[in-house]
């Protein structure tokens, strides 16, 4: 039996009137989007803290600085794609990934097989092994008002 190990991520992102709203890679249409650094998207910055969690390799900030302009505007996706490369070197492999995004509007459950394909691509796994969930906070909160986004991710790693 291989070794094999579990991370957890969590992201927030202040919602701002008129600025894209980026998504597991999917730009949805929306009167306000997430405001940060890079796209701003929380589901993919959660996953990868959860898969940089679960191999020991620091967090997200570590490696993609909001103060280096090398990541200003840079999609999440590509993020991804080096926290890959990092597992990569250090032997492990995806088994699973779980996560939940919370937020008022928009619906996401017609875009969610877009982001599992993205998803999946990026880090090279089966969309089979991608779960992606949606909640609403019942109007309470920063969430409920609209104010921001947050997203939680739970990851299985192997290494043979």
């Amino acid at each position: 039996m291989g070794k094999i190990r579990v991370g957890f991520g969590f992201d927030v992102h202040q919602l701002k009137e008129q600025h894209p709203f980026i998504l597991g890679g999917v730009n949805l249409a929306h009167h306000s989007g997430a405001f940060g650094h890079s796209d701003a998207d929380v589901l993919l910055h959660a996953i990868c803290d959860a898969l940089l969690g679960a191999s020991n390799l620091r967090d997200i900030g570590f490696h993609f600085s909001n103060k280096d302009e090398r990541w200003k505007g840079i999609s999440s996706l590509k993020l991804l794609q080096q926290v890959m490369e990092l597992l990569k070197e250090k032997g492990w492999e995806i088994g699973n990934i779980d996560a939940m995004v919370c937020l008022e509007a928009p619906k996401i459950n017609p875009h969610i097989p877009e982001m599992k394909i993205n998803i999946a691509v990026a880090a090279g796994i089966s969309t089979d092994d991608i779960s992606i969930k949606a909640t609403t906070n019942e109007q309470l909160g920063f969430i409920g008002r609209e104010e921001g986004v947050v997203a939680y991710a739970v990851c299985l790693i192997e290494k043979s």
